[in-house]
């Protein structure tokens, strides 16, 4: 994630982006969080990726609304940014009093949850602000701390290197055997630090609360033996115009074979893990994982 380094004086400026800009008009599209279980033998998709491209959904109506504000002051600029463009989403979210940033860094509206995608519009107009939100949602809770699979959150931080979003969504290599065991049937994302979050437990009004429906929702998990044998004809076909596609094909079957090793142990899945074990045509990262998950299956 070398990215996250470029562009520091956009992401610290959002003048930069749009000279003159006044005011960050900040959206919270809140998705579907109800709780799921995946069927044996699958792998688990994180909540946000399972519709239509959040990216592209909310950009068409943030769109809208830059034209719609555009008409009524066409002096000024009005520029919508949904989650790709170098802005601190979540920084500014708190300053518009969308919500608080908890120790898992997700943003967090108590009342709410943090099922939240985050968009902006950055524009000349001159807003008056709103009441920033409180800095801590979270007190004395460490829920997220203790159920991270990886270890890989303390208060306020996430080390990217032991997340299991960022192993199976960004990382494009092999991934260290010691992790296997934590990504436990994750082949896309984690939802864990949410799951555990008192915020995200159902109350009346978290029920009544609207959830964005125009994203759709497709497969909340995939078959781990299908997903091992992909070609990349078969990916495209699984999870076409949804934000999944940001996994490569080779990604997606190194951690459906991590996932398989984190499995109870069948003849299918070790004779197909054999299989592949023995093509020296694999790509390295799902020849060690395969290695790696036959390992922990004895």
């Amino acid at each position: 994630m070398a990215w996250m380094a470029d562009n520091v004086e956009l992401r610290t400026d959002v003048r930069a982006l749009v000279p003159g800009a006044k005011s960050v008009i900040c959206v919270a599209d809140r998705y579907d969080g109800s709780p799921d279980d995946a069927p044996a033998n699958h792998g688990r998709i994180a909540r946000y990726a399972r519709g239509r491209d959040y990216h592209k959904v909310m950009k068409k109506r943030l769109h809208a609304m830059c034209d719609t504000l555009a008409e009524q002051w066409p002096e000024h600029t009005f520029r919508a940014c949904v989650d790709t463009a170098p802005v601190l989403e979540r920084d500014w979210a708190q300053l518009a009093g969308l919500g608080s940033v908890g120790k898992n860094t997700m943003l967090i509206e108590p009342s709410i949850g943090s099922w939240l995608l985050l968009g902006e519009i950055i524009t000349t107009l001159d807003i008056e602000a709103s009441t920033a939100a409180p800095d801590d949602p979270c007190g004395t809770c460490t829920r997220c701390i203790d159920a991270c699979p990886t270890q890989a959150i303390s208060p306020w931080a996430v080390d990217a290197t032991r997340c299991v979003s960022y192993l199976t969504i960004e990382h494009r290599d092999v991934v260290a055997p010691s992790l296997h065991e934590g990504m436990g049937t994750w082949i896309f994302g984690c939802d864990v630090c949410q799951e555990v979050c008192p915020h995200n437990q159902p109350t009346s009004r978290t029920v009544q609360a609207d959830r964005e429906s125009s994203a759709g929702t497709r497969s909340a998990s995939l078959p781990l033996l299908d997903v091992l044998h992909w070609t990349e004809k078969d990916r495209v076909a699984a999870i076409a115009g949804t934000s999944a596609t940001r996994a490569k094909l080779d990604m997606w079957r190194r951690n459906a074979a991590i996932a398989l090793g984190n499995t109870p142990q069948s003849p299918a899945h070790r004779k197909a893990l054999l299989a592949i074990d023995q093509d020296s045509a694999q790509p390295p990262m799902v020849d060690d994982a395969v290695r790696a998950s036959l390992h922990r299956q004895g």
